[in-house]
């Protein structure tokens, strides 16, 4: 069973809701160890005490904050507890906004927690949770989690409610260091309507379960190759679609992912398996590779074109 790392109320009004706090997910990345590069041993990190000289025990350790140079006082766990806050033990909403509104800062997420209520009040949440899901409203709230006060937004998901934490203003850098042109990029009107094609031709229903990790099993086949003492095929390189070839490269596309949705359609109807179907957005993989070639070829012919046109103005 679950151990919950956090335990408090839900609090908005004069309306109290006893709950617990789940982490909501996990990580599911391959672990590397440290070496020593010279005869491949395992490392091993250990704390250092520079003033007896010695290693010591982390049960040895205190948290300790300097108020003046070289001067610390030291903060035990019941000194955490002491903060005179409401969220040290509560989520405290603040207010209630829309769900899908975008600029309010919610899009910069940290971390996902489920919420479990008490017996006590569960009545209490599930009226909290179905008002929210029939309005369409986040709760925007403040919750003290390791030692940190944390912003966070309260939104209903399956039978429960999911709390995440966000950033806070002054976390998120400005846009301004990055390099976007204030200028309007012209787009002309066929541009435009391809892309709109290519758009309505992938868009569908997103289901998670099938996706997966490519990356992980990618990297796994790496680490296997050299175990066998094999070199791992080099990475093909993609290079960005010019402009020129912009108009190719989307009318390739809009063709494969119309040939996609085509062979998807066709193994349902012969009755394929489960496994086969849920595999489909892979299937398109082949169907992509086709694609590129044909915008690369496209793109070529393109090229030809407006190299041609020069020496025919010349001659003429």
């Amino acid at each position: 069973m679950a151990r919950s790392m956090w335990r408090g109320a839900i609090q908005f009004g004069l309306v109290t809701i006893p709950v617990k706090l789940y982490l909501a997910t996990e990580s599911s990345s391959i672990g590397f160890n440290l070496l020593h590069g010279k005869d491949l041993s395992r490392i091993q990190m250990k704390i250092y005490c520079p003033e007896d000289d010695e290693v010591i025990p982390r049960s040895e350790t205190v948290r300790g904050y300097e108020w003046a140079k070289g001067r610390y006082v030291v903060l035990e766990d019941k000194d955490f507890e002491a903060v005179p806050l409401k969220t040290v033990r509560a989520i405290e909403i603040e207010m209630f906004v829309d769900a899908h509104r975008e600029g309010q800062g919610i899009e910069f997420v940290k971390q996902a927690y489920y919420l479990e209520p008490d017996p006590i009040g569960r009545k209490a949440f599930e009226l909290l949770r179905q008002v929210l899901a029939e309005q369409g409203k986040t709760a925007i709230c403040k919750i003290v989690l390791k030692d940190r006060e944390q912003l966070a937004a309260l939104n209903p998901y399956t039978k429960t409610m999911l709390l995440t934490t966000l950033h806070w203003p002054d976390e998120v850098r400005p846009l301004e260091e990055l390099d976007i042109p204030d200028d309007e990029i012209d787009v002309r009107p066929a541009e435009r309507k391809m892309a709109e094609q290519l758009v309505a031709s992938m868009s569908g229903v997103f289901k998670p379960e099938e996706y997966h990790d490519d990356y992980r099993q990618a990297l796994m086949g790496v680490i296997e190759a050299k175990v066998a003492g094999e070199a791992p095929a080099p990475a093909q390189k993609v290079e960005p679609t010019r402009i020129g070839d912009l108009m190719a490269a989307l009318e390739a596309s809009v063709a494969s992912a119309r040939e996609a949705r085509r062979e998807g359609a066709s193994g349902k109807a012969k009755g394929a398996p489960a496994e086969k179907a849920a595999a489909k957005p892979r299937a398109a993989k082949p169907a992509a590779a086709k694609a590129g070639a044909k915008a690369a070829k496209t793109a070529k012919a393109a090229h030809a074109d407006e190299a041609a046109r020069p020496r025919e103005r010349k001659s003429a």
